[in-house]
């Protein structure tokens, strides 16, 4: 391959890994950041879509010595364009510094996301935030079902 050819897939390879940034609204699972935390974020599902539980789970280690946070406190929070809010707080998990919190997005679009943590009462917050798409509601897997076409009575049957 030639040095023109190498570059143009470096540059372009470069592009493709910029697309995937937290910031670009992309599909994004692995987030990271924090100050004197690492905090490393993944959501589930990926995709998100709007009106379905997106698992978050947070995983807090010490910048410096690497050894996981254990015992602290944080928030999963969005906002959306039109001003809607949803939240929910981390909680422990069994993993050693792995935290768990829960969102509902009520639409879809771009939302505004943000992990913020502390390792204990005394600690500042430490927030990490990012722009994350949210698809439009998927259909029922039963679009048709309702409640008289279902093959259980709704009201039991007479008595002798």
């Amino acid at each position: 391959m030639s040095r023109t050819a190498a570059r143009v897939l470096v540059v372009a390879a470069a592009v493709a890994l910029a697309a995937c940034e937290p910031g670009s609204g992309a599909r994004v699972s692995d987030i990271r950041g924090g100050e004197t935390m690492a905090l490393r974020i993944s959501f589930d599902p990926t995709p998100a879509y709007a009106r379905e539980k997106i698992q978050y789970r947070v995983v807090v280690q010490d910048r410096e010595s690497g050894q996981p946070i254990e015992n602290g406190w944080g928030q999963v929070y969005a906002t959306s364009r039109d001003g809607k809010n949803v939240y929910d707080n981390l909680v422990a998990g069994t993993q050693l510094g792995a935290y768990f919190g829960t969102l509902n997005f009520l639409t879809s679009g771009t939302w505004a996301v943000a992990v913020r943590f502390r390792r204990d009462s005394l600690a500042p917050l430490e927030t990490v935030e990012w722009m994350q798409e949210v698809h439009a509601e998927r259909s029922p897997e039963f679009p048709n079902a309702s409640p008289s076409s279902s093959p259980r009575p709704s009201t039991p049957p007479p008595g002798p």
